[in-house]
């Protein structure tokens, strides 16, 4: 409890040494949401998996209730998915957009903006879960846990991004907070409402989650049914309210997904892995130097167990879906990093122990590597957009006369690595992503330009070639470790257009 003293004090300090204490208490935290912010202006472009709710955004935003010019109705996408998340995020970011149409800035800006939005959204709830572990564990066990945050990737890069799964973490992070509170209806509830809203799959950490409080006797079972049916009921009511107008059909999104995913099993013919495969692949590229630690949390604090146990076996339900993604077990990682924050203080506290002290030393080297591995994955993500910076290239190099109209052709490629509506100007441009066009297709439609992943079209010149991250490469003499791009997308300009030839364009020269 902060005394009069105290408040003297703080009144007392200059600016610099105000700030300077800041950054002692809460280096951690601001390095954390300077990671996030850098990820964002870094790679701000988008990719397939966030293509409903980033096209969503930016309807919500630019064309408001014009229904009829919103993308979900033109590209359904496989399964719907819900507005309230974009709803949400482009409520609070509403007047950050306007100021900048007022500035004159082009919609990128936006983009910029809806996922600073995100992440600060994301960013609060991870910070009120660390808060409940410093009230639990110990200030010492919190800032573990920061530093385990701060050197991964995974986290940090996604929080921003307009997934599912990212506004399905929000409400499991406040139900991990509630259950480090003891709320454990509270817990269920959030579970709840983001399996019923954002991701039906979350019904497979609240199975284990709900069947460790009974085991437990923590609640009540007839009491936490009717609690957490109300809360369906309501969850329910407000997805369906909502998406049945902007779909223009009766709609429960999450009932359609787990029909499609679940029942029919068709989300295996977007490939398939073995069953073992988010626990030797997925948790350890996520986790890093955490992933042994956290096993290793689990044998030095017996507190640790029956927050770990559930979130494992929740991994071990979803491994039994063929088709496998790291983002799908997004929500196993808060609670594992704390098993492996646990960890890292026991180490650090015994360190001058003989024994404990190899562990001290392996346990700096490992999250030494996990920062130089955070590094390179952080330069090959920023490259892995070709789409998004080869139509950003365009708008920068045209040069037709101001009213004359540009129409681009958008391929698969470039549109699954960057391009949303975001990136697009207004009049005179406009623009395609209609599938399955064939090189007659494209001239007889005389598009301006075409951004491709073909070198090579019949009627268009090959103006500039995008390269993008390929693969990393080892090297053993000397030791390294280097990014390999490749040219993914190609920028064309039709032939009987101005465009073509011009000195502003490089060409398509491919090493």
């Amino acid at each position: 409890m902060a005394t009069k003293e105290d408040f003297k004090e703080a009144l007392d300090r200059s600016p610099l040494q105000q700030i300077y204490a800041l950054i002692l208490r809460r280096g951690l935290e601001i390095l954390f949401v300077g990671i996030v912010v850098l990820h964002v202006f870094m790679a701000p472009y988008t990719k397939v998996e966030e293509s409903f709710n980033v096209q969503a955004m930016h309807d919500l935003l630019y064309h408001r209730g014009i229904l009829e010019r919103y993308d979900h109705l033109e590209f359904p996408g496989v399964v719907p998915r819900t507005f309230l998340g974009a709803i949400t995020v482009s409520m609070v970011s509403s007047p950050f957009v306007l100021v900048a149409a007022a500035l004159n800035l082009s919609k990128i800006s936006g983009l910029i903006i809806v996922r600073l939005v995100l992440g600060t959204l994301l960013i609060t709830t991870f910070l009120i879960l660390k808060s409940q572990i410093h009230r639990i564990f110990g200030q010492q066990l919190s800032k573990a846990y920061m530093l385990i945050m701060v050197l991964q990737f995974h986290l940090p890069f996604y929080v921003s991004r307009p997934l599912p799964n990212v506004f399905a973490l929000a409400f499991v992070n406040l139900a991990y907070a509630c259950w480090l509170s003891g709320k454990r209806q509270m817990t269920l509830s959030f579970l709840v409402f983001a399996a019923t809203v954002f991701r039906c799959d979350v019904i497979l950490l609240l199975g284990p989650v709900g069947l460790s409080f009974l085991l437990r006797k923590e609640i009540e079972i007839i009491s936490s049914i009717k609690w957490c049916s109300v809360v369906l009921v309501l969850s329910i009511g407000l997805t369906v309210l909502v998406d049945s107008v902007l779909w223009e059909r009766l709609l429960w999104p999450e009932a359609e997904v787990f029909w499609f995913n679940s029942v029919l099993n068709r989300s295996s013919e977007w490939g398939v892995a073995p069953f073992h495969w988010y626990f030797t692949s997925a948790l350890p590229r996520a986790m890093l130097a955490a992933y042994p630690l956290c096993f290793l949390g689990l044998i030095l604090d017996k507190r640790i167990a029956q927050y770990v146990f559930p979130v494992l076996l929740f991994v071990v339900l979803y491994s039994k879906l063929a088709h496998k993604e790291l983002r799908f077990i997004f929500f196993a990682l808060p609670l594992l990093n704390l098993s492996s924050a646990s960890a890292l203080t026991r180490i650090y506290n015994n360190r001058k122990k003989p024994t404990w002290k190899l562990l001290f030393i392996g346990s700096v080297l490992m999250l030494i590597v996990s920062a130089i591995i955070v590094g390179i994955l952080s330069i090959a993500s920023y490259a892995n957009y070709p789409g998004g910076k080869g139509l950003a290239i365009l708008h920068e190099k045209d040069n037709l006369s101001a009213g004359a109209p540009r129409t681009v052709h958008i391929d698969v490629l470039p549109a699954m690595t960057g391009v949303s509506r975001f990136c697009e100007n207004n009049s005179p441009w406009s623009y395609s992503k209609k599938e399955g066009m064939t090189s007659e297709d494209l001239q007889k439609s005389n598009f301006t330009y075409l951004l491709s992943a073909q070198p090579h079209i019949d009627g268009f010149n090959c103006l500039m070639v995008i390269n993008g991250f390929s693969k990393l490469k080892a090297g053993f003499s000397p030791p390294r470790l280097s990014l390999q791009m490749a040219p993914l997308v190609f920028i064309h300009g039709n032939d009987r257009s101005i465009v073509s030839g011009t000195s502003q364009w490089p060409g398509c020269l491919i090493n």
